[in-house]
């Protein structure tokens, strides 16, 4: 089925000509323009043209106008004679395909100035609070798929909402794509926009979550996505353990469910919140073999995924967030053939329990002969019950013990991250006599609980 388009142009006194010149073009073609900004504009009078005026700050008109957009797919263009129109069918096509979500414009100028300086300069710090890997995240001609774009909250009013939507999109786990555009000229960009842009980065990566600070908790999910280094060297402790139809329970916005998934042939990703679910379809659109389920443990149509035929439980920081852990336990063991297995990391060390515990939901901290009774008294027998991450212990309890903050700080994860493959590889070789974290791998035994 073809993809309608709808084309929305914020524009300013100074911006209206290009404004205009745009939306004459289009029209012609007869594609739905709504163009939004303050002050006069010469807009073509067709049915399908909108003007949408009085509206002060770029933020504000894209907001009003994605109330008016019909299309499936939805370019945002800046009003810059710089761009050309002829770039937005390579933009469109990624999403045509189902292979994106939004798709960004990477600028090829012919000559590099102080404002495109400025933009790379902004880029980069965009790429380190989202931790996308756009080249050009803030470029001004850019595509979305219209429900995922109006998907997303948008508060800022002014220049800023470019930096917003980056912040946003990535945060949701939507598809983000890339493809080269040429222009003729560097497109003008005032220096209010651009501070704009960056203390809406600044605000991201230091005071306030790219949820709004709406959901406690995810703060914390979301800085820990980050940390490419560590959840790789948890993927491959879990993958080493896995059989080929596994369910996660408690898959948050997907860190571990990403690490799993390759060469599975089921995995259910089992999650009570659906903040998160709604995250979890985005990420996975289009791999049917990973089913985002949206259930509390206790409420779980068990008798169904029974007759998934799976093979391994996988539990990652979870356990200590179920009230009744004994009873989630049995149930595990109700579902799986003898043989099945559950591979369990949980937070240990029952002094360390602080403040983060708390804003994350933790009920507990578990010991190993704790970890273990709750095992092996309800269906399962102990392959495995290590101790991991030694080193993390004196930050979590600077953190959450003694500063009591809610949350781990950015910088400090992501320097942590940088040294994780060390610890990897050094744990690897060495049996640790401690640890913030235990690991444990747990067969179901012939007694069902």
């Amino acid at each position: 089925m073809s993809q309608s388009l709808s084309f929305v142009i914020p524009f300013t006194p100074a911006s209206a000509a290009d404004a205009s010149r745009f939306a004459h073009n289009l029209a012609a073609r007869g594609t739905e323009v709504i163009l939004a900004g303050e002050g006069p504009v010469d807009a073509p009078s067709r049915p399908h043209v909108h003007v949408l005026s009085g509206l002060s700050g770029k933020g504000a008109a894209i907001r009003a106008a994605l109330g008016r957009v019909t299309g499936d797919i939805t370019v945002l263009q800046d009003a810059d004679a710089a761009y050309s129109l002829e770039a937005c069918e390579a933009l469109c096509r990624p999403i045509r395909e189902d292979a994106a979500d939004a798709v960004f414009g990477t600028r090829r100028v012919p000559k590099l100035d102080a404002e495109q300086l400025a933009d790379k300069a902004l880029g980069h710090i965009t790429r380190f609070v989202t931790d996308v890997s756009l080249e050009d995240p803030l470029c001004g001609q850019r595509a979305f798929r219209t429900e995922a774009l109006k998907s997303v909250s948008l508060t800022s009013d002014d220049e800023s909402v470019d930096a917003e939507i980056v912040v946003k999109l990535s945060a949701q786990l939507y598809r983000l794509a890339e493809v080269p555009v040429t222009l003729d000229a560097a497109p003008r960009r005032p220096l209010g926009a651009q501070l704009a842009r960056l203390r809406t980065l600044m605000r991201y990566a230091t005071v306030q979550n790219d949820a709004d600070n709406q959901h406690e908790g995810y703060t914390t999910l979301e800085r820990m996505d980050g940390a490419n280094n560590y959840n790789a060297w948890l993927g491959q402790r879990f993958r080493e353990r896995l059989g080929r139809r596994v369910l996660e329970i408690g898959a948050g916005i997907g860190t571990i469910t990403e690490k799993l998934e390759p060469g599975l042939e089921l995995l259910i990703a089992l999650e009570v919140d659906r903040f998160y679910v709604d995250r979890l379809k985005n990420k996975f659109r289009g791999r049917p073999h990973v089913r985002p389920y949206l259930s509390d443990v206790a409420l779980a149509d068990w008798e169904s995924l029974k007759a998934e035929r799976l093979d391994t439980i996988v539990l990652s920081n979870v356990l200590e967030h179920i009230p009744d852990d004994a009873s989630a336990v049995r149930r595990f063991r109700q579902i799986l053939p003898v043989g099945g297995k559950v591979v369990v990391l949980v937070p240990a060390l029952p002094q360390l329990f602080g403040s983060i515990d708390e804003a994350v939901g933790h009920h507990r901290r578990y010991t190993p002969e704790s970890l273990r009774q709750v095992l092996e008294g309800n269906g399962f027998e102990v392959d495995t019950l290590e101790w991991m991450n030694l080193m993390g212990i004196p930050g979590w309890f600077m953190n959450s013990r003694v500063m009591r903050r809610r949350s781990v700080p950015k910088l400090q994860l992501k320097v942590y991250d940088r040294i994780a493959p060390l610890l990897a590889k050094a744990e690897s070789q060495v049996k640790l006599p401690v640890g913030m974290s235990l690991f444990a791998v747990a067969r179901a035994t012939g007694g069902a609980g």
